[in-house]
């Protein structure tokens, strides 16, 4: 018979080496961005918000609002650094407001 291992792992482990090893971590990267944005612009910002989208390092914003879109973009490096900082990597290097 054989002998059982009794190690016990963490279910955020489980699930950092699952998302590792079935390729999943850019979509997984997608989906945190998306709601980053949310909570750190809040209900007002998220109203205007149509889409959030992640393509190759740049962060995509679909805005319903003209006059959010250019207060947004006078402050476009603070916004990169703040996701940045709480996605905890460098994940977006472009902030595209549309």
């Amino acid at each position: 018979m054989a002998k059982r291992e009794n190690d016990s792992f963490s279910i955020e482990d489980l699930m950092k080496t699952f998302i590792k090893e079935n390729n999943l971590s850019k979509g997984m990267q997608k989906m945190k961005v998306e709601e980053t944005w949310l909570k750190m612009m809040g209900p007002g910002v998220a109203t205007h918000t149509t889409s959030v989208k992640l393509q190759n390092k740049t962060l995509i914003i679909q805005l319903k609002s003209s006059v959010l879109r250019e207060e947004l973009s006078y402050g476009k490096d603070k916004i990169i650094k703040m996701m940045n900082e709480e996605l905890g990597e460098q994940v977006i290097t472009k902030l595209m407001l549309v």
